[in-house]
C-alpha cells in the first residue's frame, strides 16, 4: 500500500483523470517523482468501477482502491445493505473479508465486527478505508479466518463467509466443496463457534446440491440486480431441521420485485393456450427454480411444462416482465415477414429449438422497436411466435 497516493495533489490528479483515456494517460507518465504512473492508472481504473457499486466509497475521500479484481469480486451497495438487514446482533465474524463491503454493513447491525483478509496488503487497504468511513467498531486481521475461529475462545453471534470457487474448476459445474474455503468440511467447527452462518455463494451454484452439501439450512435468499442474479445467500441454524424457505428479490430501478416460497413443496402448475397476457419472471425467480409455484401461488397459467412463460386473461401485479399478446402464429419465417413489416423486434426464446441469432439471421429482423417476440412451444407441443407489446 503506497500511502503517498492518498497525498493531496496526487488524489487531486486521480479526480480529475477519471474519464481519461487510461492507455495514452500511462504514456504519458507519472507526474510523480514516486508513483508510478501503473499504480496510479490502477486507483483510477478501481475507483471508476466504484461509481455505481459502491458510491459511498467513491463518494468519500482519500479513500484507497484495491486491484479491479478485488472491486470486481466485492458486494455491490445494494446486496450488501440487503443481507446486513437479514442479521443482528452483538458480534460477527467476516472469515473472508475482501475489500470490507459487507463487514461496513455489518457494522451499522453489530457491535463488534471482525474482518478477516489472508491478502496482508488488501487486509491495510481496508482497515485504512474504514477510518474514512468513520467505522470504529469493526476490527481487522490480517490472515486466515478459519484459523483465527479455531484460535478463539469467544463465540460469534454470527459468522460470515464469502467462499471463492477454486481456479482450478474453470467452467466445470462446481460444488461448495471446491471452494476456498471448504465450509462443508469446516461446518462443525464453525457450529461450535456459533449458532448461526451467513453465507455468500456464487450465483452458478446449484441451489438443490448446496442444500445437500450442508446442514441445518434454514433460508436461501436469491438476489438480483436489474434482473441479473449477483449472489445467493445460504442462512444456517444451528440444529434447524424444519422447512426450508426459498425467498427471491430483484432490484429493479423503480421497484423491488419479491417472490417466496417452499423449497420443495409439492404444488402443480396449471396449462393453457396463450391468453391476454404474457407474463416472463425476472432472473431471480428462474434461478429458483419456482415454476410450479409460480402458476399456483398468482393463479396464471403456464405454456408449457419446459417454457417457464405464463399467461393470463386479467392483469396481476407480477415479479418480471408483462406483455399484452396481440396476436399468436406459427413459425413461419413468410408469415412473420407479413406481420412484421418493419423488420424490427426484440425477440426471445423459451423452450425453442433455435437461437435468437439464427432467428435473427433467417428473419433479418434488427434488433429494437415496440414488438416482442417470443418463440417458444405451446401445450401441444407447436412451435409458436407471440406477438406481443410490453405493458
Amino acid at each position: 500500500m503506497n500511502t503517498t497516493i492518498l497525498n493531496k495533489e496526487v488524489q487531486k490528479f486521480i479526480n480529475s483523470n477519471l474519464k481519461s483515456n487510461i492507455t495514452q494517460l500511462i504514456l504519458k507518465g507519472s507526474p510523480f517523482e514516486d508513483i508510478p504512473i501503473q499504480e496510479i492508472a490502477e486507483q483510477i481504473i478501481a475507483k471508476n468501477k466504484c461509481e455505481r457499486k459502491l458510491s459511498t466509497w467513491f463518494t468519500s475521500e482519500k479513500i484507497y482502491y484495491p486491484n479491479k479484481l478485488n472491486i470486481e469480486q466485492t458486494s455491490s451497495e445494494i446486496t450488501a445493505k440487503y443481507k446486513s438487514n437479514l442479521i443482528s446482533g452483538d458480534s460477527i465474524i467476516d472469515i473472508t473479508g475482501g475489500y470490507g463491503v459487507d463487514a461496513y454493513y455489518f457494522s451499522q447491525k453489530f457491535k463488534n465486527v471482525t474482518h478477516c483478509e489472508i491478502n496482508e496488503k488488501l487486509s491495510k487497504i481496508v482497515q485504512h478505508n474504514f477510518k474514512q468511513l468513520k467505522c470504529s467498531n469493526i476490527d481487522c486481521h490480517f490472515g486466515d479466518g478459519l484459523e483465527l475461529i479455531k484460535n478463539n475462545s469467544s463465540k460469534f453471534d454470527w459468522i460470515y463467509a464469502d467462499p471463492s470457487r477454486r481456479n482450478d474448476i474453470k467452467g466445470k459445474v462446481f460444488l461448495l466443496k471446491d471452494c476456498l474455503p471448504n465450509i462443508p468440511e469446516n461446518l462443525d467447527l464453525l457450529f461450535k463457534k456459533t449458532d448461526n452462518i451467513l453465507l455468500k455463494i456464487s450465483p452458478m451454484l446449484d441451489i438443490s446440491s448446496a442444500i445437500n452439501e450442508l446442514n441445518f439450512v434454514k433460508d436461501v435468499h436469491i438476489v438480483a440486480v436489474e434482473n441479473e442474479v449477483k449472489e445467493l445467500l445460504f442462512i444456517l441454524e444451528k440444529n434447524y431441521t424444519q422447512q426450508i424457505d426459498i425467498k427471491t428479490i430483484n432490484f429493479n430501478k423503480s421497484e423491488i420485485e419479491k417472490f417466496d416460497f417452499t423449497f420443495q413443496n409439492e404444488v402443480s402448475a396449471t396449462y393453457s393456450e396463450p391468453k391476454k397476457y404474457l407474463f416472463g419472471p425476472n432472473s431471480a425467480i428462474l434461478k429458483s427454480g419456482a415454476f410450479q409455484e409460480i402458476s399456483a401461488q398468482l393463479k396464471i397459467d403456464k405454456l408449457h411444462l419446459h417454457s417457464h412463460l405464463y399467461t393470463s386473461e386479467n392483469l396481476i401485479d407480477f415479479p418480471g416482465r408483462i406483455f399484452k399478446i396481440i396476436q399468436v402464429t406459427s413459425y413461419n419465417k413468410k408469415e412473420l415477414t407479413k406481420l412484421i413489416p418493419s423488420k424490427k423486434a426484440n425477440i426471445t426464446t423459451r423452450n425453442f429449438p433455435e437461437t435468437v441469432a439464427q432467428i435473427r439471421k433467417k428473419t433479418k429482423f434488427k434488433d429494437g422497436g415496440n414488438q416482442y417476440l417470443f418463440f417458444t412451444t405451446d401445450l401441444n407441443n407447436k412451435l409458436v411466435v407471440l406477438i406481443s407489446e410490453k405493458v
